[in-house]
């Protein structure tokens, strides 16, 4: 029987932390133009993938195979908490392509 992973706001947030640091102006341009920031930063996540833990690859896939909406549902939620703008653009109906594009490339890079 496999365990089911129990994925909280807080897993969302660890996977969606790299999106907080960009500032809002990049973000929304990134996100306009669905841009790949995987592939930029695929040798970086490829280093990082090595230091996991099996528990952070099982949370890392769970949140990997959620529905965009419900991941925007979580980041909304997060964004009335802690204001963060990014989490706001990110929870936007018009950032789901940009979230599905790069959950698909990170699933690439991490998983093959």
């Amino acid at each position: 029987m496999e365990n089911k992973v129990e994925i909280t706001e807080k897993d969302v947030m660890e996977l969606m932390d790299i999106f907080t640091k960009v500032p809002v102006v990049m973000l929304k341009g990134a996100i306009s133009s669905n841009m790949n920031v995987v592939k930029t930063f695929e040798i970086q996540i490829d280093s990082y993938k090595t230091r996991l833990s099996p528990e952070e690859v099982a949370k890392i896939k769970a949140v990997l195979e959620m529905p965009v909406p419900e991941i925007q549902a979580m980041l909304s939620r997060v964004y009335n908490k802690t204001g963060k703008k990014q989490l706001k653009i990110l929870a936007d109906p018009k950032a789901e392509k940009f979230i599905a594009g790069n959950f698909k490339e990170l699933k690439r890079v991490l998983f093959g």
